[in-house]
């Protein structure tokens, strides 16, 4: 499979360059400038995840997805990720197979059960149904991957008898992902279900995963998989023209966000050691468009990966930087690094 380069975000409440904070509203009109530009500068997939908190505007991906689907012309549309847990399989298909169409095509839901746990008291579910949720819903939405009349029964909804669902996609099936933040069991079921794999690092070396990516190729030939399926990576990171200018740009950003989600979780305050750290060894992808090609091309050797999806927005980072981050991932390290591994 050839190697494909995407963009995730979140939809995180950015600021001004001035430093005063933008309206959700704005946000998310930012969000869809930044998906255009991406389809421009040829870049293969543009996802957004969802949240129900203050510090990120997005809480309906589908929706935002909609709107790039009628303006943008090639880009591969994702959500990173919808959770799937606290939502209703039926209407998730439904609703990404009009994407699908709006788009002609192009519609790659990615599953998860998120990292957040907004969306269970918000919805009704209860927290101690967390995993069978997930896994009962992962199972509804494979079978109608299929689009054919599903019939299916478990412990969270009335029975399934033969139900079909509309509209159909005129490929025949949407291609979907399952997010996985490194739980072995989590990666099989991927392989079982025969969805692509998204790993979500966002700490540490990237080479710790590489057991993950080898279950997952084992596990697919155990399910008697006829093909080979994709496995992608998520992690944040920056692109500016220097090395300087790139760190400096993130680090207050990336440190509001961390202190933030540390606050709620009892984690203590991010140090510029922990941040600098993760920028040289860890999963953070900062720096000039050559320092993150290498880095980038040495996580594709590691793992071997058939994609990579740079986190591109964390924290309250103005748009006029994430634009020119875009600008410079799209057009600078991408072709470094189809060179380096060339």
């Amino acid at each position: 499979m050839e190697l494909q380069f995407g963009l995730d975000t979140f939809g995180d409440v950015t600021v001004d360059l001035q430093g005063a904070p933008l309206s959700q509203a704005q946000v998310i009109r930012n969000v869809v400038e930044q998906g255009m530009l991406a389809d421009e500068l040829g870049l293969d997939a543009f996802s957004v995840g969802e949240h129900h908190r203050p510090d990120f505007a997005i809480s309906a991906p589908d929706i935002v997805l909609a709107g790039l689907a009628t303006s943008t012309r090639r880009i591969k549309l994702g959500s990173a990720v919808v959770v799937l847990s606290s939502d209703d399989p039926i209407r998730v298909y439904e609703r990404f197979a009009t994407i699908d169409a709006l788009s002609g095509g192009r519609a790659e839901p990615v599953l998860g059960r998120g990292s957040f746990i907004e969306s269970f008291p918000l919805y009704g579910f209860d927290l101690a149904d967390y995993e069978t949720l997930f896994e009962e819903k992962l199972a509804v939405f494979a079978e109608l991957l299929k689009e054919e009349p599903v019939t299916w029964s478990g412990s969270y909804r009335t029975p399934l008898e033969g139900v079909d669902v509309f509209p159909k996609t005129e490929g025949g099936r949407m291609f979907a992902w399952v997010a996985v933040g490194g739980s072995p069991q989590s990666v099989v079921r991927a392989a079982h279900y025969r969805f692509g794999l998204q790993l979500a690092i966002i700490g540490g070396p990237a080479d710790r995963f590489k057991p993950f990516v080898d279950l997952y190729h084992r596990a697919l030939d155990e399910f008697g998989a006829t093909e080979p399926l994709p496995v992608a990576v998520h992690s944040p990171g920056h692109v500016a023209d220097t090395d300087d200018l790139a760190s400096t740009q993130l680090y207050e950003h990336f440190k509001a966000n961390r202190d933030r989600i540390g606050a709620d979780r009892g984690w203590g305050p991010m140090s510029r050691d922990e941040y600098d750290n993760e920028v040289e060894h860890g999963a953070l992808y900062v720096g000039s468009p050559e320092t993150v090609a290498r880095k980038i091309a040495a996580t594709v050797r590691q793992l071997g990966v058939q994609r990579f999806d740079l986190k591109y927005a964390s924290g309250p980072m103005p748009h006029e930087q994430l634009m020119r981050s875009i600008e410079l991932y799209a057009t600078r390290v991408v072709p470094l690094v189809r060179d380096m591994l060339s």
